[in-house]
Order: C-alpha cells, then sequence, then structure tokens
C-alpha cells in the first residue's frame, strides 16, 4: 500500500501562484509515475500533469504554459507549481501514483491522495 497527502491548496486572487505538494509513503516511490488530477463539483476529474522518474512530463494542454511539476525521490515528495492562476483552475487538487495504462485517464492509477482545495477569485 502506498499513502498520498497531498498540502498547499488555499484561497488566490487570478493571477496569483500556488505550489501543491504530495507527500507519499512507500518503498518504491522513485519507480512510480505520479500524476495530478482536478475535479470540480459536477464534473468529471481532470488529469492536469505527470513526471516520470528521469524527469518526463506531460501536461494538459490548458495548462502547459503556467504550470510546472517535478518531483523529489529523496524526499518522497512531489510538487505542482501553479503560476498565472485563473477562475476555472477552481477545483480539488488530487496527486496519484503508480499508472497501468494511459497517463491522461483517471483510472489508470493505483494510488490516490485525499485532495486539497484550491480556490481562485476573480
Amino acid at each position: 500500500q502506498v499513502q498520498l497527502v497531498e498540502s498547499g491548496g488555499g484561497l488566490v486572487q487570478a493571477g496569483g501562484s500556488l505550489r501543491l505538494s504530495c507527500a507519499a509513503s512507500g518503498r518504491t516511490f522513485s519507480s512510480y509515475a505520479m500524476g495530478w488530477f482536478r475535479q470540480a463539483p459536477g464534473k468529471d476529474r481532470e488529469f492536469v500533469a505527470v513526471t516520470w522518474y528521469g524527469g518526463t512530463t506531460y501536461f494538459e494542454d490548458s495548462v502547459k504554459d503556467r504550470f510546472t511539476i517535478s518531483r523529489d525521490d529523496a524526499k518522497d515528495t512531489m510538487y505542482l507549481q501553479m503560476n498565472s492562476l485563473k477562475p476555472e483552475d477552481t477545483a480539488v487538487y488530487y496527486c496519484a501514483a503508480r499508472i497501468d495504462g494511459a497517463y491522461f485517464l483517471a483510472g489508470s492509477y493505483y494510488y490516490w491522495g485525499q485532495g486539497t482545495q484550491v480556490t481562485i477569485s476573480s
């Protein structure tokens, strides 16, 4: 079993920044692909970003010029730096680990955190 805990969410104005963290337990953290998803009320869980060991990353088109993803395997922690935030970024953000399938599908990930709320005001 792998346990994931997100932190760093909050309320910021449009144009501001937030840095989310995902702390992971487990002995095989460095071997896992890890991703970020978000979900607004009444909507499906949406892919945001993913990173693999070695530094390969992919982003959803609407965030690719504003967000960055990174991981520190020594600390078993993944980060999502979010800049130039927009009201449409408002959602609960979840970290997830271990892909078995397409990286952009929520069903491809085995482990999930509880989520952290991000609210962007205009």
